[in-house]
């Protein structure tokens, strides 16, 4: 393939999220949307092009990172389920783009096991990864990244583009942050985020299951009784150093004594345990809208805006509290459908809201066009 320049090809800057449910995203106009300002996704979605009809082909993290990677179904790439480990000698669109002489780098979550392959530079959180100062592995090993996981993935991704990446190449940069996964840490500045707010209750909080299957009567992922203590925030937390720590018992502590105090019982403790879920989880995302902001920021910096696609995304929708439940892995619309949203400066007009049925099993085979590269 001969070289391209950063002239004839646009960047891509792919963003992307661990269950963030289109329910909270802004743009989406749903029922949390006064709850939960997105204004740096929703700033791409009046700038660009908001799909409303983005389906997952397999709602669970790894298997759609390696879809999006390989461009095709769970079956066909060999990654079903979480536990399986990606095949990295198959054909992936940044292997093919590496090729055609994009620089390629990916920070934050890949969750496929192994050594990432087709990129120039990178560093991964290994499995899951911690909200909290996490482990990181680079390819020359493992080290510790003090700091709150979203905004250390942003530094990492924000200094490549600063002082790494070569000017006179044409890039494709993943930035693929944790956040929101459960157990939904918020950042230090964001603990006491939303505490003088009552967040409004889906219709079917206490859905009965009558007229559903089976499957909806026997999950587990009801609020009511599989959310954990730890889920709750009622016992001490992982990976937090010492003045984390102090932050965090100042927040919580006095928040889950006022808990003990009121004997909450029934359908009340229920209502209790959806809130401490709903703002915790919004507290994450309030993290990663500024910091897809500080990425934004970096592209009008640097004069790359009008150069870059900019997608943002994330590997599967989320239940917030519909039918009772949280997780995703059932074929629901609130699992199934998960956000898309595209800026492209003087290709995609403004304001655009598309209608069309599409899947992130499209990824792979558009950003090959974006980047006139072909796919054999």
């Amino acid at each position: 393939a001969l070289p391209v320049s950063a002239a004839d090809r646009p960047n891509i800057l792919f963003i992307f999220t661990d269950d963030h449910a289109y329910q909270a995203v802004g743009a989406y106009n749903s029922r949390l949307k006064d709850y939960c300002p997105t204004p740096n996704i929703d700033s791409l979605a009046n700038d660009g092009m908001l799909f409303e009809r983005c389906y997952v082909t397999n709602s669970i993290c790894g298997p759609m990172r390696a879809a999006i990677q390989t461009g095709k179904y769970s079956h066909a790439n060999g990654f079903l389920v979480n536990g399986n480990k990606f095949d990295g000698t198959q054909q992936t669109f940044p292997k093919l783009l590496q090729k055609a002489g994009y620089q390629t780098a990916i920070y934050g979550k890949s969750h496929l096991k192994g050594k990432p392959q087709g990129y120039d530079d990178w560093a991964v959180l290994p499995g899951q990864g911690l909200y909290y100062n996490p482990d990181m592995i680079f390819p020359d090993g493992r080290r510790r990244i003090d700091g709150y996981c979203t905004d250390v993935v942003t530094d990492l991704a924000v200094d490549w583009l600063k002082n790494k990446r070569q000017k006179d190449k044409p890039f494709m940069l993943m930035v693929q942050h944790k956040a929101p996964h459960r157990h939904w840490q918020p950042a230090p500045r964001h603990l006491a985020y939303l505490d003088d707010v009552d967040i409004e209750e889906p219709a079917n909080l206490f859905d009965d299951y009558s007229g559903l299957g089976t499957a909806a009567k026997v999950q587990d992922m009801e609020i009511a009784t599989t959310l954990t203590k730890n889920d709750l925030k009622l016992v001490p937390q992982r990976g937090l150093d010492e003045k984390q720590t102090a932050l965090w018992n100042a927040a919580y502590q006095p928040k889950n004594a006022e808990l003990g105090r009121s004997k909450l019982e029934g359908d009340e403790l229920v209502r209790w345990k959806y809130q401490r879920y709903l703002k915790d989880y919004l507290r994450c995302i309030k993290a990663v809208d500024e910091n897809i902001g500080r990425m934004l920021s970096t592209l009008d910096e640097l004069d790359l805006t009008r150069e870059t696609v900019v997608i943002y995304s994330s590997d599967q929708g989320f239940f917030l509290g519909e039918h009772g439940w949280f997780d995703k892995r059932f074929m629901y619309e609130e699992c199934y459908l998960t956000p898309l949203i595209v800026r492209w400066p003087g290709v995609v007009p403004a304001g655009q809201v598309d209608e069309n049925l599409v899947s992130n099993l499209d990824y792979a085979q558009t950003f090959l066009d974006l980047a006139q590269v072909s796919a054999t």
